[in-house]
């Protein structure tokens, strides 16, 4: 007899994959070791833009150690281009991607020719043998220039340095409101290009076996699935014989949620060589060829009226492709195209991206994919069209946002948010900040002219969370659907396996799909076991991104452990001689209406169910289910943040002080792993508000190529963050979750910037370049006073 147990959703546990990470009984693919193991290196060009009229790798072959070499042309017959699967619009340019380069080199680390050796020392020594010859071309680096007549070209075969123009006009026309407009506001923001940094590098291991054709692809990925398909497309493997596993995955942000040209390298040279083969990237080869994230220019235009009520809203972007489009690079910005908007009432709406090539590393998705961007736009403009009218920055979302009493809400943008509390989230967050105390203390500051001036910045988000509905990617031109899968088993003995399409990489899967089984099915929390990142063991899956893994992944097992309990019901009502309808199910019982005695646990149907020695007629042994889910809609968490700084006019130097978030991401599965999401997602942001930027030089090098020219902030150059919740239900799904693991990183980078701009606007200051660092800082206050 099963005894009753606590609810599991809501509880604060630890995590059940920690044990094994902090005692370092992982499997990173690194690890990954099997006899005759050969590891490779690749030779990246060092110039941006170069045609290759020689690449010979025969001198490598006299090296020590070294089994093969090949350059790009020796590989090309078997590898096709490089997919995007997100062409945005019908003309969309889009260029051949080689997985190694041929002919013509278009960004500093394009790949060029591979060594593989017995161990990846003697690979990576072996490289300075190869012999090319470069014949240099022009670098394509100024978004603007890019565009213009007579510019060199990336891709000469296609005409044009342009790749698409996307639109985006609701509501009525923004030529028309802003004639009626009392007030006009335009501004540019610039988003800095960022280099993702997982704690794990990528990495792959490829073991053939070549009796049957079948090969096995190791890879740090958080996409195993579609990584399954694409390569198959790209190598011509067969995909049944084709077996992908993300092993331990140490991060990702989105910069694994990609399919790489060393993915399929490794799969061309172990089928080449019939042996298993390794590559492991260092951290500066990383930078050059790991995807980066952002890289836009923002043009804003908000027209609005003296009360401060917004009539609307112009955006123009210019986005950075980069010189390849890599799985989603088109897509990535238009992800918050919806978002520009955010969580305010206005009557009209334009919106145009373009995309542009340029001799750079390309880009993609990085942690909350365009809607980072678009929640900056807003909340800087937002602050900005505040300080023309002389009204507090939150008194003015207040006149413009969204109240709760008018959910559901169709914005302007299309999008229909179920449900917000964008007040309620506001206060908790103004009173937690000490807002009105903070404010009369820069008042007094600014007055007596302190050299350190204290600013206050305000940020209220919302985002649009778990890609996706398949009908809605279908519009958008996006190649695959936004379901996912999950598999729920009761084992004869009683104990629970959860197989799951998602695959994490740090966000506590394992942890919160056993809470979500656990209250479903009445057992107990260590009782199941969850099976992923495997397309053996977990055939189905569209993977883990886009703050979609519990609103569309863990929706799909609470789905599946209700279709178990249904047809345990079936197996128990036979057993128990009683129809369905008098049955009783709680605690993992169930129990006949009016005979509480007459009673079956659903771990004793389970045993019952394998014996299959009395089942009702016509039933199959088993009470095992499937669940594939498509959500209806997105979902939309919110919050407000608020981050004071202390700003140094002698030095530029910035400290935040306090920084205070309420978030609402609806019901919580596990509050620890909602803590953890949001901490990470704070650092995140605020390094790209005050210290992270690639930055490359005139001849299109990555100068800041290594984590001595790139800061990463430490615990230490972080503030203590004071973090709270309020608790909207979602409308749309049967758990009421929203999405979490992008909620810091979109609202504090504003937060941040507004801050740093609030306590130099009294010197004349209108707005710092991110990031906002002390150079930057101290020459916008001397342009000011000049």
């Amino acid at each position: 007899m099963t005894e009753t147990v606590e609810r599991e959703v809501g509880r604060a546990r630890p995590r059940k994959e920690d044990a094994h990470l902090i005692t370092g009984q992982t499997t990173w693919t690194d690890n990954i070791t099997v006899s005759g193991l050969l590891h490779f290196a690749l030779l990246r060009s060092p110039m941006a833009h170069a045609r290759l009229t020689r690449v010979d790798v025969s001198p490598a072959l006299e090296r020590p150690g070294v089994v093969a070499a090949f350059s790009g042309a020796d590989l090309a017959d078997g590898l096709a281009s490089m997919p995007c699967v997100w062409p945005v619009t019908e003309d969309i340019v889009m260029p051949d991607h080689p997985p190694i380069a041929v002919d013509e080199v278009r960004h500093a680390g394009d790949p060029i020719a591979v060594v593989v050796a017995r161990d990846r020392y003697a690979a990576a020594d072996a490289l300075e043998a190869i012999e090319v010859d470069y014949d240099p071309l022009p670098p394509v680096l100024d978004l603007e220039a890019a565009l213009a007549e007579g510019a060199p070209l990336v891709h000469s075969d296609k005409g044009t340095n342009h790749c698409y123009t996307w639109p985006l006009k609701t509501g009525e026309d923004f030529d028309a409101v802003r004639q009626r407009a009392e007030v006009t506001l335009k501004r540019r923001y610039h988003q800095q290009r960022l280099i993702p940094n997982a704690m794990e590098p990528r990495a792959v291991v490829v073991t053939p076996v070549a009796a049957s054709g079948e090969y096995t692809l190791y890879s740090s990925t958080q996409v195993p699935h579609i990584l399954r398909v694409l390569m198959a497309m790209v190598t011509g493997i067969p995909e049944q014989k084709l077996r992908v596993i993300a092993p331990d995955v140490g991060g990702g942000f989105g910069s694994k949620l990609q399919v790489y040209g060393e993915e399929a390298i490794a799969l061309a040279v172990a089928r080449r060589l019939g042996r298993p083969v390794k590559w492991t990237e260092s951290r500066s080869e990383g930078y050059l060829a790991t995807h980066h994230g952002r890289g836009m220019i923002q043009d804003i235009e908000i027209a609005a009226m003296r009360d401060g009520t917004l009539l609307g809203l112009k955006v123009d972007l210019l986005v950075d492709m980069g010189a390849y489009l890599m799985l989603i690079t088109p897509g990535t910005p238009l992800l918050g195209a919806f978002m520009y908007p955010g969580i305010y009432k206005m009557d009209a709406y334009d919106f145009t991206c373009t995309g542009v090539f340029t001799t750079r590393t390309p880009t993609d998705a990085y942690r909350g994919a365009g809607r980072p961007e678009a929640t900056f736009a807003i909340e800087r403009t937002m602050d900005e069209l505040a300080a023309e009218l002389g009204l507090d920055p939150v008194e003015l979302r207040r006149r413009n946002w969204i109240r709760h009493e008018e959910f559901p809400y169709t914005a302007i943008a299309g999008l229909t948010y179920d449900s917000g509390n964008y007040e309620a989230a506001t206060a908790k967050a103004l009173e937690l900040f000490d807002y009105d105390k903070l404010r009369a203390e820069q008042a007094d500051r600014n007055e007596r002219a302190d050299t350190v001036r204290l600013g206050i910045g305000v940020s209220t988000y919302t985002e649009m969370c778990g890609l996706a509905p398949s009908r809605i990617l279908k519009d958008l031109r996006y190649a695959a659907g936004g379901w996912e899968a999950a598999t729920v088993r009761v084992l004869p003995t009683g104990k629970v396996e959860v197989v799951t399409g998602t695959s994490p990489h740090g966000q506590g899967h394992v942890t919160c799909w056993s809470q979500i089984a656990a209250d479903v099915l009445g057992v107990p929390f260590d009782d199941v076991e969850v099976v992923h990142g495997d397309t053996l063991a977990a055939p189905q899956g569209m993977d883990t991104y886009g703050s979609r893994s519990l609103v569309v992944g863990g929706l799909a097992v609470h789905h599946a452990a209700t279709k178990v309990v249904d047809k345990a019901r079936k197996v128990a009502a036979h057993l128990l001689e009683a129809s369905e309808q008098d049955l009783d199910f709680a605690g993992g019982v169930f129990s006949v209406k009016g005979s509480p005695e007459a009673r079956k646990s659903i771990q004793e149907v389970a045993f019952e169910t394998f014996s299959s020695h009395d089942l009702p007629d016509g039933m199959e042994p088993t009470i095992n289910a499937e669940h594939l889910l498509d959500p209806d809609t997105f979902s939309y968490p919110h919050g407000t943040h608020l981050c004071a700084v202390e700003v140094d006019t002698e030095t530029g130097a910035t400290r935040i002080r306090s920084y205070v978030c309420v978030d609402d991401v609806g019901k919580v599965i596990n509050p620890v792993i909602v803590e953890g999401q949001v901490h990470g997602g704070l650092a995140q942001g605020i390094a790209q508000a005050l210290y992270e930027e690639a930055v490359y030089d005139e001849e299109g090098n990555l100068v800041s190529g290594t984590m001595a020219d790139y800061l990463v902030p430490s615990a230490a150059d972080l503030p203590d963050f004071v973090t709270d919740r309020t608790e909207t239900p979602a409308t749309s799904n049967a758990l009421g979750v929203k999405g979490v693991g992008e909620a810091g990183t979109i609202a504090s980078t504003p937060a941040v910037v507004n801050a740093v701009v609030d306590a130099l606007r009294p010197l004349g200051v209108k707005d710092v370049r991110m990031p906002c660092t002390p150079e930057r800082v101290w020459k916008a206050i001397e342009e000011a006073r000049s």
